[in-house]
């Protein structure tokens, strides 16, 4: 993560301080300190929400812009994505079994453009390959006959191709559904062990697809990784990730979140009951090989990087952030920071001047800090917590004017 220089920022505050008395200068310092924009899904009402902050560069604070929230286009939003020209945020509504785009203006506001079905039922996470020319998403219940949340099946993840304006795939048969999707199962005749999918990642290089699920029917729960091998076509090639050829790779007791690295070489995993957070080496041919493990805090729920050196990870039951530091991918614990109660994601700043946010889904609010270069320690920003509609669930974040640094 990189740091704005404090000579700079200090010039700006000095410019703005000056021009307090002159309208017109005020206005064009105060959009000078918005360095990026916060869209935090909120799940209670019907349809959705999103609401979208201003993030200053100063301070780190929130502000809602003016006439945000922004409908999310369904009911139940879980998961948001942006395109990474940061013209375009996605948006998965569970309930709906949709994903909806969103036009990004200028000044934050979202613009819905179009909506397409998943293949299946209950889309759980989404995410976009780092050439902005496919999102991936996994769904809870893939398209069987029959298959219902009283009759389950194992989950899907699922292709949608992006035209270069950010518009999502070719509609199936007129039913402007996503065209592609792959099984998430044991074996490809197995359609009775239920897997339900949890979260999803693409490596920076785009070269492969991860997915965790888990088995809740076994006592304990079994964890489980896909590796796929992503295609030009956007097609998916499964890759065997255990000994003897298995697919998939058998993986602790409930993963729930991912993240890795930009160097596409490590991959982090925390799991929501062994409350632990395990490193994979990610080897020639995309497979993952564990390295080492920390623990987290109560019932981890997401994670994020900072930089090459740093890492946070949300614990929901316990209402904490856990702070690691990075070495080779091996992970030393520096501190643990409260938040308000039940964080479920975390993320930092969208212009990485050193800041990190989590969605608290209880407190309906989200949690800022500020991270200490030197050490990585957490200092909470001023004002925080910051009030969302009811039940945030998901974040995401462009930089202002396009810049991240």
């Amino acid at each position: 993560m990189k740091f704005g220089k404090i000579g700079t920022i200090g010039k700006v505050f000095l410019v703005c301080a000056i021009a307090l008395s002159v309208a017109t200068l005020f206005t064009a310092c105060s959009s000078t300190l918005t360095v990026g924009f916060l869209f935090v899904a909120t799940n209670l009402q019907t349809p959705g929400q999103i609401q979208v902050y201003e993030v200053n560069s100063q301070a780190g604070s929130l502000r809602t812009i003016p006439t945000s929230p922004f409908p999310s286009g369904g009911r139940n939003p879980v998961s948001e994505a942006t395109s990474n020209d940061f013209k375009n945020l996605y948006v998965a509504n569970e309930d709906d079994n949709n994903v909806v785009q969103f036009g990004i203006g200028t000044d934050g506001k979202l613009y819905p453009q179009a909506t397409v079905n998943t293949p299946g039922s209950f889309p759980m996470a989404i995410a976009v390959n780092s050439g902005d020319t496919f999102l991936y998403g996994v769904d809870i219940l893939q398209p069987i006959a029959g298959c219902s949340l009283s009759n389950a099946c194992p989950g899907d993840v699922f292709i949608c191709p992006m035209a270069p304006d950010g518009a999502l795939g070719t509609p199936v048969n007129g039913t402007n559904r996503c065209p592609q999707y792959y099984p998430l199962q044991l074996t490809a005749s197995d359609t009775k062990t239920i897997l339900t999918p949890t979260a999803l990642n693409v490596l920076a290089n785009g070269q492969y697809l991860y997915v965790t699920a888990y088995n809740a029917a076994l006592t304990p729960k079994v964890g489980y990784l896909f590796v796929f091998a992503t295609n030009a076509d956007g097609t998916l090639t499964a890759v065997p990730a255990g000994s003897g050829g298995q697919i998939p790779l058998t993986l602790g007791v409930q993963p729930v979140a991912m993240a890795s690295d930009s160097g596409s070489a490590y991959l982090y995993v925390v799991d929501k009951l062994q409350n632990s957070l395990a490193t994979y080496a990610i080897q020639s041919g995309g497979i993952p090989t564990w390295q080492s493990a920390a623990s987290t805090g109560s019932q981890p729920s997401g994670l994020t990087l900072s930089g090459t050196n740093l890492l946070y990870v949300s614990n929901s039951l316990d209402s904490t952030v856990t702070g690691y530091n990075i070495s080779s991918g091996n992970l030393t614990n520096f501190g643990t920071y409260a938040t308000s109660t039940n964080p479920i994601a975390i993320a930092g700043d969208p212009r990485e001047l050193g800041f990190v946010y989590t969605v608290n889904f209880l407190g309906n609010s989200l949690s800022g800090y500020q991270i200490n270069p030197a050490t990585g320690a957490l200092i909470n920003t001023k004002n925080s917590p910051y009030q969302s509609t009811p039940q945030p669930t998901a974040i995401a974040g462009i930089p202002h004017n396009g810049n991240t640094h």
